[in-house]
């Protein structure tokens, strides 16, 4: 169980990292004070496979539509999808994503609201830069120099995810090791490092917990997983970048009651210093957020 005792010992360990800034800038024109304030990043699914339906949108217009709502919710940023991370989901091409994606960057783009889209590959990741998409969300760890050189041509910002596998579909069994934060650590370190070289100055970082592997799938052990890094998310944030996360639904503990979920994993995930908060549920996130700072 987690107790106020577990906070306090967790501080104490690790106190030095607790009072570490990172990295502010501008994506798009638009700022972002992070050691200030968080930011939110809503959720866009063209992929009639993903499994929030609220979010699933299968027309550009409708897409837009919810863009735009998102953006006057309190979405800093909308992330865009064209495949379904769930493990039994369709694949889709590069044609086929870019043919979803790029009708709603567009209108978007045109909008004003800044837009993140999520994918794996090159082709798709240049088209979508090139329609006005501002923040490349990284779900592979293939042709990453070829990825951060384009995300620096266009002064774009990219997401590193936390991926154990060529990229988000290809996953098998999550190596936790002694401490998975540490080796969380390790692997963005070598990221940053490539990335820097590569011309790149935006950067965020993102643990990857909503990402499907075979032994996360027992509720129990996914929600521990994932309680535990949202609660240590500041000691990524010495690596001198912020820290993007994916809040997850539970949704055998949260049932009837699984819209809950993402707000409730928010309040973990923001006394941890979490920096961008990607979720489906905008508004209730929001609040959360709002809240804590009374506090």
């Amino acid at each position: 169980m987690l107790t106020i005792d577990h906070l306090a010992r967790l501080a104490d360990k690790h106190h030095e990292a607790l009072r570490v800034g990172v990295r502010e800038f501008s994506i798009g024109g638009h700022r972002f004070a992070f050691n200030a304030s968080p930011a939110i990043m809503g959720v866009i699914n063209l992929s009639p496979d993903s499994w929030y339906r609220e979010s699933v949108c299968l027309s550009a217009d409708s897409a837009i539509e919810r863009g735009k709502v998102l953006a006057a919710q309190g979405a800093a940023i909308v992330d865009i999808g064209a495949e379904s991370t769930l493990a039994h989901a369709a694949r889709v091409d590069d044609e086929q994503q870019a043919g979803k994606l790029l009708p709603v960057i567009r209108g978007l783009h045109a909008a004003g609201i800044l837009v993140s889209v999520e994918t794996y590959q090159v082709s798709v990741a240049r088209a979508c830069l090139e329609a006005g998409a501002k923040v490349l969300n990284l779900t592979g760890t293939e042709q990453t120099e070829a990825m951060f050189r384009l995300v620096a041509e266009h002064e774009a910002a990219v997401i590193l995810c936390y991926v154990q596998g060529a990229h988000v579909r290809a996953v098998g069994d999550f190596d936790f090791g002694a401490d998975p934060v540490a080796m969380m650590y390790d692997f963005f370190a070598r990221q940053i490092e490539v990335a820097v070289r590569c011309g790149l100055e935006r950067i965020f970082i993102d643990p990857g917990l909503g990402f499907y592997y075979r032994n996360l799938q027992d509720s129990a052990v996914r929600v521990r997983h994932q309680m535990n890094v949202f609660l240590n998310t500041f000691r990524l944030r010495v690596l001198g970048f912020p820290v993007c996360h994916a809040l997850p639904h539970a949704f055998e503990s949260f049932q009837e009651e699984v819209r809950c979920a993402e707000p409730f994993f928010a309040v973990l995930a923001a006394l941890g210093k979490t920096d961008l908060f990607r979720t489906h549920e905008v508004p209730k996130v929001r609040a959360v957020l709002e809240t804590m700072k009374i506090g």
